[in-house]
């Protein structure tokens, strides 16, 4: 929505008050009790203030507030009745002629209140549907009515991540709740990394496989399964691996889990038992894969990552038995591990050392060939994860691991008493994406609407904030951006939310110290939403610098 001029209604249309048919007619400002020239109330004296004067709606009261501040009051109540609930996402503003008229002032100090809500994000004018509240910024949380679960403390020898904060979502680091508070927090537009574009799962594929599987599904499948998956899907897996990224698994490898997260769940306790006590991260490197190993009691001493992979001589200075990587494209930073880099992991490995690999988004790639997983190299001392949450959708909640023989019966036994496997009936119909080639077409048409969507966030980038550096923009689905160290990223995110776009700060990813940035993910949102927000971020840093 283009901006609003002194004296218009924030509204694309018509005025609420007077394009409603059934509304009854608004009062005339000129001609409201109280106005200049009326009196107000009978037998008052002229120009005495009414019994009536002020609004109902959120008990608004201008008769106080100084004659040239009166926009920048209002617009301020207005902001903390959504911070604090009272106006809520979805809620209709009264129209600038009725709220005008209450509150005894012009149209116009309505008006620029509305127009600065808009300019933030945190109101937009829809035909015939008047001004409606579309993003709130966040106030602290209420407490809880009654006492929470406590989880289980971590061991001695890891951290746990932080306890929930209240305050503004990303002042004073990420608590253990960052990734729930963000998901929950209204936006106009979400620009949050990690979720593939979720409209264009294949809907009407997945049904007709589903009926397909339905149709031919024999009695006992319908009992309890192999805790390991079903072996339809361990096959499909395996073919699909060496198909797309390389690496040749027999079906008895493969054990089926719910996500990368559950995988690492998995592996805390068979860690442990191997006598590990943490496992090396990334810097920057995932927020949430560090606290799934720290709620697991297991340390993650940090390891910078440079142009060619994370540092080996500084994994090797950690004296950490396991480490964890993202070499087909790093997360948050989109590097590629180099051919020396991967041959230093290989003779780190091969002096005791275990690797995870997190093969994330490997698939998405736009403008660079292919990259083989790591687990192509090395089989004894490495375990690779990956899923679909990044292809089809995080909900359905299926990855794979592949671990090492050493670990491939403590790993079946914890999830065997974990959940007895997952659930049966979405594997095979998964298996059966897989075998069609329906996941492949998926993957190509999600390859040309991705890449799109990282053109549009690239060139507004260039347009509004000229002097930020791009990294990772040839793979994956999101683009990091750092800037001049003028503005905390935890500042430039928290404004950003405040005017309804979501996004990560750098920082979020970061254990030692580094350039301020954020991390944008394109992928779910259209090309215009992505170019807005990005405009967005430019104007808060401006603000802010």
């Amino acid at each position: 929505m283009g901006p609003v001029s002194e004296g218009e209604p924030v509204t694309d249309g018509p005025d609420p008050a007077s394009a409603a048919p059934d509304a009854p007619d608004a009062p005339d400002a000129s001609r409201a009790p109280g106005a200049p020239g009326t009196s107000g109330a009978p037998g008052a004296p002229a120009g005495a203030r009414p019994a009536a004067y002020g609004s109902d709606f959120l008990q608004l009261d201008a008769g106080s507030v100084p004659a040239g501040g009166k926009a920048d009051w209002l617009a301020r109540r207005l902001r903390q009745a959504m911070a604090d609930g009272r106006l809520a996402v979805g809620q209709r503003l009264p129209s600038t002629r009725v709220l005008a008229a209450e509150l005894q002032v012009s149209r116009g100090v309505v008006t620029e209140a509305y127009r600065r809500l808009s300019e933030d994000g945190q109101v937009e004018g829809r035909r015939r549907g008047g001004t409606v509240v579309v993003a709130v910024p966040l106030a602290a949380p209420r407490a809880p009515a009654g006492p929470l679960p406590t989880p289980r403390p971590a061991r001695a020898t890891g951290r746990r991540p932080e306890p929930a904060r209240s305050g503004p979502l990303f002042a004073g680091g990420p608590g253990a709740d960052a990734f729930d508070a963000l998901r929950a927090a209204p936006a106009r537009i979400d620009l949050v990394p990690g979720q593939p574009d979720l409209s264009a799962f294949p809907r009407a594929a997945w049904l007709r496989a589903e009926r397909a599987v339905l149709s031919e599904l024999s009695t006992e499948h319908l009992g309890y399964g192999d805790p390991r998956g079903a072996p339809r899907l361990r096959r499909a897996v395996a073919d699909w691996l060496a198909r797309n990224r390389g690496i040749r698994v027999e079906p008895q490898e493969v054990l089926i889990v719910a996500g990368t997260a559950q995988a690492l769940t998995l592996l805390h306790p068979v860690l442990r038992a191997d006598g590990l006590t943490g496992v090396a991260v990334e810097d920057p490197g995932s927020l949430g894969t560090r606290q799934h190993l720290q709620y697991g009691g297991l340390a993650t001493p940090p390891v910078p990552v440079d142009e060619e992979g994370l540092r080996v001589d500084v994994l090797r200075a950690t004296g950490a038995g396991a480490v964890l990587l993202t070499p087909a494209h790093q997360f948050p930073t989109g590097v590629v591990t180099s051919g020396e880099r991967r041959r230093e992991l290989v003779r780190w490995a091969a002096d005791g050392g275990l690797i995870l690999e997190d093969d994330y988004d490997a698939e998405h790639r736009y403008d660079r060939p292919p990259v083989p997983a790591l687990r192509a190299l090395l089989a004894e001392r490495l375990c690779y994860m990956g899923s679909v949450s990044k292809l089809l959708a995080p909900a359905l909640r299926i990855g794979w691991m592949v671990p090492p023989p050493r670990y491939r019966e403590g790993l079946t036994d914890a999830k065997r008493f974990t959940d007895l496997g997952n659930a049966v009936l979405p594997q095979l119909v998964l298996a059966r994406l897989m075998e069609s080639g329906q996941l492949e077409r998926q993957l190509r048409l999600l390859r040309g609407r991705h890449k799109r969507r990282r053109d549009a966030m690239i060139d507004a980038v260039a347009a509004h904030l000229p002097g930020a550096v791009v990294h990772g923009a040839a793979a994956g689905l999101h683009l990091t951006v750092t800037y001049a160290p003028q503005v905390p990223d935890t500042a430039l995110a928290d404004a950003a939310l405040a005017r309804g776009v979501k996004c990560h700060p750098l920082s979020w990813h970061r254990q030692l110290p580094g350039r301020p940035g954020l991390v944008l993910g394109y992928a779910a949102s259209p090309p215009g939403a992505i170019a807005e927000g990005v405009a967005v971020l430019g104007r808060a840093l401006r603000e802010l610098s």
